[in-house]
């Protein structure tokens, strides 16, 4: 994750994974921005990489990634390293989509292709390496905890496997309704859900300075829409927390069969540079992936940070953006320079496989820059 300045950087540590995948859906993502893509110059947030290589199906002209985490930008480049080394069933394997056999040496293989600086982290750390990476962050193991100390007090297995193959909303309402509610499932989820625990093995209590009021409870009415309105059996979040595996059928975007070649023939288009997005020195982007990087800012914070994105913001690009528990809109802050895509963003959350975000801003900017 990635935000302004010095602040959330001095108060949350950023020296370790703390999400092995990106839990923001990337097919909202694309479907935002694929009109001002295609030959574009993109500026995203890399977190894991997943999201930064997804947007290379959109075919834009530059993808630069950015982050304040070295071990974030260390994950980018060794999913970059894999795709340039491997064949798509040798990456599903070596990132832990499927078991393989030796990962250790796959590694050495793919040495070559790192970047020094992610060459010595990932030297200095093999255990994730052998483990399947996608399962080594902070947050992954949050989940790890939730399915095997949590999940088993509240439904069996069984009934776990039955929820992951329903595709029919109104099908998903009747289970929901008859075999999954229940005031045990309500308590439970909202303790496990709370501030302090999240704070305590999921996200850092730093991420949580500008939240107000109950956390747990407002995850799990969206965690309620997901179950009963999203596809479960292809929703890759909603299989990933309940099995502890992404599926050959619901993948994440970017490891999807389809999108291989594409993704491939265009890596040389990802620039990666450390630091905040708002530092970049780059002028006249057409498109933003800005994550949820607001939810983390003061209010004065937020506003600072949109303004300097919207000085190297083309004329209709487009700023991309998540809200989990803090509401934050640059477009409402900023009316004249920038409209938020009210019917796109609204249709897009509804649609939101990484349920748990509470806001989802497609904004564009109505003026060129000053620094486009």
């Amino acid at each position: 994750m990635v935000a302004p300045h010095d602040s959330i950087a001095e108060r949350a540590s950023f020296d370790f994974i703390r999400y092995a995948s990106v839990w923001e859906d990337a097919s909202l993502l694309c479907e935002a921005l694929r009109p001002v893509a295609r030959g574009g110059k993109l500026l995203s947030i890399a977190s894991a990489g997943d999201n930064v290589l997804a947007l290379l199906t959109l075919d834009p002209e530059a993808v630069v990634a950015a982050d304040l985490s070295a071990a974030q930008l260390a994950c980018l480049e060794l999913k970059m390293a894999a795709f340039r080394g491997l064949s798509h069933e040798a990456l599903l394997a070596f990132l832990g989509i499927a078991p393989a056999a030796d990962r250790k040496t796959t590694y050495a293989s793919l040495r070559g292709h790192l970047p020094e600086t992610s060459r010595r982290f990932w030297d200095a750390h093999p255990r994730p390496i052998e483990r399947g990476v996608i399962h080594t962050g902070k947050f992954e193991r949050y989940f790890h905890t939730f399915r095997r100390l949590v999940l088993p007090l509240l439904h069996g297995p069984r009934t776990v496997a039955e929820l992951c193959r329903l595709s029919d909303a109104e099908a998903q309402r009747a289970f929901y309704r008859q075999r999954w509610d229940g005031a045990r499932w309500r308590l439970v989820f909202r303790l496990f859900f709370s501030r302090a625990v999240m704070g305590l093995f999921g996200r850092d209590p730093a991420f949580f300075a500008q939240v107000e009021g109950p956390v747990g409870e407002r995850i799990l009415k969206r965690t309620e829409h997901a179950l009963t309105e999203v596809p479960a059996a292809t929703n890759p979040f909603l299989q990933y927390i309940l099995t502890g595996k992404f599926p050959l059928h619901a993948l994440p975007e970017y490891l999807k069969a389809e999108h291989d070649e594409a993704i491939r023939s265009r890596l040389d288009r990802v620039t990666v540079e450390p630091g905040s997005v708002d530092e970049i020195a780059r002028r006249g982007f057409h498109a933003f992936n800005l994550s949820d990087i607001f939810e983390y800012m003061t209010p004065a914070e937020f506003e600072r940070c949109y303004w300097s994105l919207l000085e190297k913001a083309r004329r209709g690009a487009r700023l991309v953006y998540w809200n989990m528990l803090v509401p934050r809109s640059g477009a409402a802050r900023f009316p004249t320079r920038a409209r938020r895509l009210g019917a796109l963003s609204d249709d897009l959350h509804a649609r939101d496989r990484a349920w748990f975000y509470t806001g989802f801003h497609v904004d564009e900017a109505l003026e060129e820059g000053a620094l486009s």
